[in-house]
């Protein structure tokens, strides 16, 4: 029987704490071959504090954000997530948990947009408010107010994202990922397609959710963002185990 809820708490301001964790990547065409990559990471987000993961390409950045959200797995250590109530070990909760996890209590801005295709904006937007049960009429007016924001001119509104330009995808995805509010963001270079403006009013929707005590995890390669929002810098350099630089992100 896997145990994931732990009686134990984190300190009250802390949304996830990192402890001791490692991970190698199993090369199965390569007769099994086991890479190591990281070795005792540790770091805590606070609630309402932006703790960006520093390093160049290839330090393993991209590989903490899919550890905490559940898409690899670890070798070992533990990541405690403040989550319904208890506190949820992403290392070892069952595929069940980590996806009501992503439901209720972390939300993720990747790079790149993934939506169902034909389903129109407004409502790719909206729909992780109507998952948690909000009324679609509702979700879709927090999605509009949104997309105004993100200067998506409201007659893209009814189409389907795929017919965008990359940065307007991009606005969308950043939409989708701030409409629903949620104590944990993960936030992958989401300014990165961006113009001067937009970087500027994803700077002001980073500021207003850390002030609502959202915790945010990111990785900016735009130093100018990063050095807004940070309030600090995770060196995954300083966990990263001797390997091969080109086998992780």
């Amino acid at each position: 029987m896997t145990h994931t809820i732990h009686d134990t708490r984190t300190a009250e301001d802390t949304v996830l704490s990192v402890r001791d964790v490692d991970k190698t990547f199993t090369l199965h065409l390569q007769g099994a071959q086991t890479i190591p990559v990281l070795q005792g990471l540790t770091f805590d987000v606070p609630r309402g504090s932006c703790v960006v993961l520093g390093g160049e390409s290839g330090a393993g950045k991209s590989t903490v954000m899919k550890m905490v959200y559940g898409s690899y797995g670890t070798d070992r250590g533990s990541m405690l997530l403040r989550h319904g109530g208890g506190v949820l070990d992403l290392a070892v909760a069952e595929p069940r948990q980590v996806l009501a996890a992503r439901r209720e209590t972390m939300g993720y801005v990747s790079q790149f947009l993934r939506a169902v295709p034909r389903v129109p904006a407004l409502d790719v937007v909206a729909e992780p408010l109507v998952e948690r049960g909000v009324d679609r009429p509702v979700a879709r007016e927090r999605a509009a107010e949104l997309l105004e924001r993100l200067s998506i001119p409201e007659r893209l509104w009814t189409l389907p994202p795929a017919t965008f330009s990359g940065g307007e995808q991009q606005r969308v995805n950043i939409a989708r990922g701030f409409v629903a509010e949620r104590p944990l963001m993960l936030l992958d270079e989401p300014t990165a397609s961006l113009d001067a403006r937009n970087r500027s009013v994803v700077i002001e929707l980073i500021r207003e959710r850390l002030a609502a005590g959202s915790g945010m995890l990111a990785i900016f390669h735009d130093h100018d963002v990063r050095d807004a929002v940070a309030d600090q810098v995770v060196d995954v350099r300083s966990f990263t185990a001797a390997r091969s630089e080109s086998l992780v992100a």
